[in-house]
């Protein structure tokens, strides 16, 4: 039997969790699991950030953002980016992450992760609690070893609103069209 619940958070399940960079001068990062792809022509992805975080503030000004998909192992450093602000602390150092800069836009990237996707602000959007940050994919940086993207390789994270836990993906179950 179902029971129906209150809509106060979204049961949309799992969500991506990936590592979002910003500020040109002061380069900060934030933990994002309210994410996802917007459009493919043009290609479009978004953030969704609360206005009162430090970040919020870095990409109105700057009109850039990085998205950096962190690996499994990596996840420590992902829930610590997501619970102490960037105003006062330096999380590349906290996190010991290399930083490299877009060849485009010159928005912080983290080395350490596997994808980094450099993007220009395109639209943003108040939703309520949240402001949705809509970018436009100007660069994207693979690591060589990464030739494709291997989800078993890459180990990407995802997050659970609900419950607030973190998993790993990597288990193909299928491939597209393999129902016919």
């Amino acid at each position: 039997m179902k029971i129906r619940t209150a809509p106060k958070e979204s049961f949309l399940y799992p969500t991506p969790c990936i590592l979002a960079t910003c500020g040109i001068e002061k380069p900060n990062i934030i933990t994002i699991a309210w994410c996802g792809v917007a459009c493919s022509d043009p290609p479009l992805l978004y953030i969704s950030v609360r206005p009162r975080r430090h970040s919020y503030k870095l990409i109105m000004e700057d009109k850039v953002f990085g998205i950096n998909i962190p690996k499994a192992d990596q996840v420590k450093k992902v829930d610590m980016c997501g619970i102490i602000s960037g105003k006062n602390q330096d999380k590349f150092k906290m996190c010991n992450f290399e930083m490299f800069r877009g060849e485009i836009t010159g928005v912080p990237l983290i080395k350490d992760c596997p994808v980094n996707i450099e993007l220009k602000l395109f639209e943003n959007l108040d939703l309520g609690v949240h402001t949705m940050f809509i970018g436009e994919v100007v660069a994207v940086y693979i690591d060589e070893d990464a030739k494709r993207l291997d989800v078993e390789k890459l180990a990407p994270i995802c997050y659970i609103p609900f419950s607030g836990e973190y998993y790993s993906l990597g288990k193909r179950i299928g491939k597209y069209g393999f129902s016919r």
